[in-house]
C-alpha cells in the first residue's frame, strides 16, 4: 500500500508554503517592514505583519480571527462569503490562502487596507496595538480595495462599480473603537459610488489580464489622491460559456465569459476620475492595441501604459496627459513572432528615463533611457522595485538559479545575490528584504539587508519536509539541456534497474529544473515509490533567452517534445539503472498536454501517461496565452499541429485524463473532447473526473490522493 502521509502534508501545507512570510512592503524610511504570514505552517489563515528593521522585533498587525468577531465562517477559513470577484483572483493568482491574501498601503506605509469577506478594514501600521485596525462601513462586498498615497481615502471594486470611502478620520479616531476594532458610527465615513455602468465592469482586471498578463489591478491611484485611472471593462461581446457540477444537478452553471483563441476579447478602456466627479476618458487606437497590459504613475511622473497589438508583435508605451486625457507615444517595440509581458515594465526615474526591456543579443536586456545597462547573457525576468536613483531586477546567466541584481547610475550594475539558489525581493531607502530558496537549505530564508549589510531576519513558520531530496541536475546534450535526476532515497546504483517518471511541465513561463531544493519534495516523494524520476526542462520554456522561448512559436508539439526524448536519452546514457522498457511520464495544465503528447506521438519512447487537466484543443483555451503562440486564426495550420485532438487514433498506451470539472482556466471540454476523439476511434483509457475542483487541485483530500491514484496507474501500467 502506497504511504500517503507526505502528499497529504505537502497538500496540508499548500506545498510548504503557509508560514512563510510574503508581500513585503518597506516603508520609504527603511524603517519597518510589513508582510504577510500565517501563524504556522498547516495555518491557512493569513496575517498581517510588521517587522522592526533596527530592533528586528515582530509584531502581529491584524489577526483575522480577531477582526471576524463572529468566527471565520462555515469553511473555518473566512471564504464562504467572498465576493465573486475575489474568489475569481484567488484562483487566477493561485492563491491557496485565506486570511488577508492581500493589502495596499499609502506612500509612507503607514497605513494599510485589505478585505476580508468583502468587509473593508484599515490599519494604522505605526500603532500596532490590539485597537488600531478598524472596520470601515460600506455599502457593498469589498474587492481589490487600495489606499490613496496620502492615506485619506479608499477605493474598492463593488458589483461593478468603482467606489471610494473617507478612511483618515476612521485611523485618527481608532482608539475609540471598541476591542475588536470595529468601528462603531458609521456615519462619519463617506461611501460613495464614483462611477458605475449597466453591462460594464470598473475597475477590475479582464480574464486574459489576470490569468496571463499578471495585471490583477483594474485602477490605479493619482501621487495626490485626488484622482484615479480606472479600467473600464465590457464583455458583451465575449462569449458565454457554462461551468456546471455534475455531480449536483440540481445547481444552476456558473456562467463565465471565456475569450477562446481567436474569439472576441473584451473591450477595455481608462478614463481618469476625480473626487469631484469629473471624468476624462483616455483615448488610443484600441482596434490596433487592444490589451492594456500594464499602468504606472509615479508621483514624479505622468501616467505611463503599456499597450500590446492583438498579435503581440507589437507594444507601446505611451504617456497620459492628465489635463485632457491625450496619449503620446514614447517608445514602440515590434518582434515578428511575439514580444513578452517583463513584470515591472514599463516605470521611469525622476530624470524621465524610461526603465524597460529590450530583447538583444538572443538576451533580455534592462534598458535606462536609450542605453543598454545589462550585458549579453544576462537575462534580465523581472524589474522588482525603483527608488529615484536606483533600479532593483532579478535576472540570471544559468536558467536554473534566479539572483538580485542593482542598477545604481554610473555604478553600473551589481550582483547583489551570490549563493546558487533561486532569489528575490523588494527594497526601499538603503533596506533590501531579499528571500532566498538554494539546494542546500530547507524552506526559503528571508533576510533584511541595511547598507548592504544583513541586520535581520523574518522568521518563516513553514513545516520542514520530512526529507531531503537526492537530486542532480546537468547540462544534457546539445542543447544543454537542463535536466534534473531524482533517485528513491534507498536505490543502490548498480542494482535492479529503475523504470522512468518524466514529470514535466515542459512549456512556457515556468521552470521546473530549479537550485532549490523545495523544487523537487514532490518528485523525491514519486522517486521514493520505485521511478527514476526525470525533469527536463525544453525549448519554449524562461530564461534561456528570446531564440529558445521562440522556438515553439507556430508548433506547440514538436520542440517541446523532442527535448523531453533527448533529455530522457541522454540521462540513461550517464545513468544504467533507468530502465527505458518502462517509462512513464506525468504533467498537469501544460505538462499534461505533454505527457498525452507523448504517448501519442511517441510510443516507441514513452509507455505510459497521465494527463492532468491537459490542453487538447488550443482553439478552446484563452485568446492572449494562444495567439502569442499560434496566432489569431484558430483554424490555421498551427492550431492543427498543435492539437491532440487528430492523434485520438494513434494511442497503443495507457494513459490516464484527469480533470477538475470546476475548472474556469482549462475547461474540462478539453479532457471530454480528448475522451470522445479516443473512444471513437476504439482506444482505451482512464478518465478520472474531480468533482468541484478547480485548475488549482488544492483541497487536501484531492491533492493528498490523486498522486497516490497516479503512482498505482502507472505501476500497473508499466509492470510493477
Amino acid at each position: 500500500m502506497i504511504d500517503d502521509s507526505f502528499p497529504r502534508l505537502q497538500a496540508r501545507t499548500a506545498r510548504f508554503t503557509l508560514g512563510r512570510p510574503r508581500g513585503f512592503v518597506v516603508s520609504p524610511d527603511g524603517s519597518r517592514v510589513v508582510f504577510l504570514r500565517s501563524q504556522g505552517g498547516t495555518d491557512r489563515v493569513t496575517c498581517l505583519w510588521s517587522y522592526d528593521v533596527k530592533t528586528g522585533a515582530e509584531t502581529l498587525l491584524a489577526d483575522p480571527r480577531a477582526l471576524l468577531a463572529i468566527g471565520l465562517g462555515t469553511d473555518g477559513l473566512g471564504t464562504a462569503d467572498l465576493p465573486a470577484s475575489e474568489r475569481a483572483r484567488r484562483e487566477r493568482a493561485r492563491e491557496q490562502a485565506a486570511g488577508i491574501v492581500g493589502y495596499s498601503t499609502d506612500s509612507n506605509a503607514q497605513l494599510a487596507a485589505f478585505a476580508l469577506s468583502g468587509r473593508l478594514f484599515v490599519a494604522n501600521l505605526e500603532r500596532a496595538t490590539p485597537w488600531s485596525v478598524v472596520e470601515i462601513p460600506v455599502a457593498g462586498q469589498v474587492f481589490d480595495p487600495r489606499l490613496d498615497p496620502t492615506g485619506r481615502t479608499v477605493a474598492y471594486a463593488s458589483g461593478g462599480a468603482l467606489r471610494v470611502v473617507d478612511v483618515a478620520t476612521a485611523v485618527l479616531d481608532a482608539g475609540r473603537t471598541d476591542v475588536a476594532g470595529v468601528a462603531s458610527d458609521p456615519g462619519r465615513y463617506r461611501d460613495r459610488e464614483l462611477v458605475a455602468e449597466p453591462g460594464v465592469t470598473w475597475g477590475v482586471a479582464e480574464f486574459v489580464a489576470a490569468e496571463e498578463m499578471g495585471r490583477g489591478r483594474g485602477f490605479w491611484w493619482a501621487p495626490d489622491g485626488e484622482s484615479l485611472l480606472a479600467a473600464r471593462v465590457d464583455e458583451s461581446d465575449v462569449q458565454e460559456w457554462h461551468i456546471g457540477d455534475p455531480s449536483n444537478p440540481a445547481r444552476v452553471p456558473t456562467t463565465v465569459r471565456y475569450p477562446a483563441a481567436g474569439t472576441p476579447n473584451a473591450r477595455v478602456s481608462l478614463s481618469l476620475l476625480h473626487l469631484d466627479g469629473g471624468r476624462i476618458d483616455v483615448p488610443w487606437d484600441t482596434e490596433a492595441f487592444p490589451y492594456l497590459v500594464n499602468v504606472r504613475w509615479r508621483r514624479w511622473s505622468a501616467p505611463l501604459l503599456q499597450l500590446a497589438s492583438r498579435d503581440q508583435r507589437t507594444m507601446r508605451i505611451v504617456e497620459v496627459d492628465v489635463t485632457t486625457g491625450a496619449t503620446t507615444v514614447l517608445r514602440e517595440d515590434t518582434d515578428p513572432h511575439w514580444l513578452e509581458v517583463i513584470p515591472g515594465v514599463p516605470d521611469r526615474l525622476p530624470d524621465g528615463r524610461l526603465v524597460c526591456t529590450v530583447d538583444s543579443d538572443d538576451t533580455r536586456r534592462l534598458v535606462i533611457g536609450d542605453q543598454v545597462v545589462t550585458p549579453p547573457g544576462l537575462q534580465v525576468h523581472a524589474i522588482l522595485a525603483l527608488s529615484p536613483e536606483d533600479v532593483l531586477f532579478s535576472a540570471s546567466t544559468e536558467p536554473t538559479e534566479q539572483h538580485l541584481w542593482g542598477y545604481f547610475g554610473e555604478a553600473g550594475c551589481v550582483q547583489l545575490t551570490s549563493e546558487p539558489g533561486v532569489h528575490s525581493g523588494t527594497g526601499a531607502s538603503d533596506v533590501l528584504v531579499v528571500s532566498s530558496a538554494s539546494v542546500s537549505d530547507d524552506g526559503v530564508q528571508t533576510t533584511v539587508r541595511s547598507g548592504g549589510v544583513e541586520v535581520g531576519r523574518i522568521a518563516s513558520f513553514t513545516e520542514l519536509a520530512p526529507f531531503s531530496p537526492r537530486v542532480s541536475i546537468s547540462k544534457l546534450g546539445r542543447r544543454e539541456l537542463r535536466t534534473a535526476l531524482v533517485l528513491p532515497r534507498n536505490h543502490v546504483e548498480g542494482s535492479s534497474p529503475l523504470p522512468v517518471l518524466m514529470d514535466p511541465y515542459g512549456g512556457p513561463h515556468a521552470q521546473r529544473v530549479l537550485a532549490s531544493r523545495g523544487a523537487y519534495l514532490n518528485a523525491q516523494w514519486l522517486a521514493d515509490q520505485g521511478f527514476a524520476v526525470v525533469i527536463a526542462d525544453g525549448r519554449g520554456t524562461p530564461s534561456r533567452g528570446p531564440a529558445w522561448e521562440r522556438a515553439v512559436w507556430g508548433d506547440f508539439a514538436t520542440a517541446v517534445l523532442e527535448d523531453q526524448v533527448d533529455a530522457l536519452h541522454a540521462v540513461a546514457a550517464d545513468h544504467n539503472d533507468l530502465d527505458l522498457t518502462r517509462v512513464g511520464i506525468r504533467g498537469w495544465s501544460f505538462g499534461g498536454y505533454l505527457a498525452a503528447l507523448a504517448v501519442l506521438r511517441r510510443p516507441d519512447v514513452f509507455h505510459a501517461a497521465v494527463a492532468g487537466a491537459p490542453v487538447t484543443d488550443w482553439s478552446l483555451y484563452d485568446t492572449y496565452y494562444t495567439e502569442r503562440y499560434l496566432g489569431t486564426d484558430a483554424s490555421a495550420a498551427s492550431y492543427a499541429i498543435s492539437s491532440l485532438l487528430g492523434d485520438a487514433a494513434a494511442l497503443t498506451r495507457p494513459l490516464m485524463l484527469v480533470h477538475g470539472l470546476a475548472d474556469d482556466n482549462v475547461v474540462a471540454a478539453h479532457t471530454l473532447r480528448l475522451s470522445a476523439a479516443l473512444l471513437a476511434a476504439g482506444r482505451p483509457h482512464s478518465v478520472l473526473p474531480l468533482s468541484g475542483v478547480t485548475h488549482m487541485q488544492s483541497q487536501e483530500d484531492v491533492a493528498a490522493n490523486l498522486v497516490k491514484l497516479e503512482v498505482e496507474f502507472l505501476k500497473n501500467a508499466l509492470g510493477g
